[in-house]
């Protein structure tokens, strides 16, 4: 059994399938732990989402959290107008991906899936959550900062609040040669979000999967076909 984890698929289902089925060539006894930003950004986020679910009902353990874009689109859904949620062009790939011209009209059974993630996780080892924490507050009160758990960019590790567990986030995209440094040198808090959707910029443009057990990379190229976005 292996487990793995990875992050921030922004819509690139043809890059997220080419890393779970050739690169990881992912079993029914691995587990696959996704930590969030389905969609927004790139060119099928639909398709993703229909991916993720189908996985477990294939016999595959693949556990997902809530990332910000996930709440993102579920609020705009929930009619949450005091949200912003992406730029017009933005807005427009991921619900043509939907085929509908409103973010109400998504249908239910997406809807369902993103309101029923979870925000952070446990395993033995490890501490998963889409963004971070906030290392200053008491550990109870940490564990329950939503708004953090999905949106902190800068914090300071502190191992002793999650009982010395290692920590693996997502959100900010940092270049594929900073995540391996982090990942040889064992750190005790990895940020695995190598950019995937910016498909221009060359620091960029990977999906990164960590085996939690080995500590071994896999960097998958963005191979999605031509689509909208600005260099990051």
């Amino acid at each position: 059994m292996a487990r793995y984890v990875t992050t921030d698929l922004h819509g690139c289902l043809l890059s997220f399938r080419q890393l779970v089925e050739h690169r990881l060539k992912l079993r029914p006894q691995d587990e696959l732990y996704v930590l969030g930003d389905y969609v927004n950004k790139g060119p099928d986020s639909r398709g993703v989402l229909d991916y993720l679910m189908q996985l477990p009902q294939r016999g595959y353990r693949v556990v997902c959290l809530r990332g910000n874009h996930d709440q993102e689109l579920l609020d705009a859904a929930q009619g949450n107008t005091g949200v912003t949620w992406a730029s017009a062009q933005d807005r427009q790939l991921t619900l043509s991906s939907f085929g509908v011209q409103r973010p109400e009209d998504i249908p239910t059974s997406y809807l369902r899936w993103l309101q029923e993630l979870p925000y952070q996780l446990e395993v033995p080892g490890w501490v998963l959550v889409h963004a971070g924490f906030n290392f200053r507050l008491p550990p109870a009160a940490m564990r329950q900062d939503w708004h953090t758990m999905l949106n902190i960019k800068e914090f300071v590790f502190d191992a002793s609040r999650l009982e010395g567990r290692r920590l693996i986030h997502g959100h900010v995209p940092t270049p594929t040669v900073e995540v391996k440094k982090r990942v040889k040198a064992r750190a005790g808090a990895i940020g695995l979000d190598t950019g995937c959707v910016y498909r221009h910029n060359p620091e960029l443009r990977h999906l990164s999967a960590l085996n939690l057990d080995t500590d071994e990379l896999i960097l998958q190229p963005n191979i999605e076909l031509d689509y909208p976005i600005g260099v990051r």
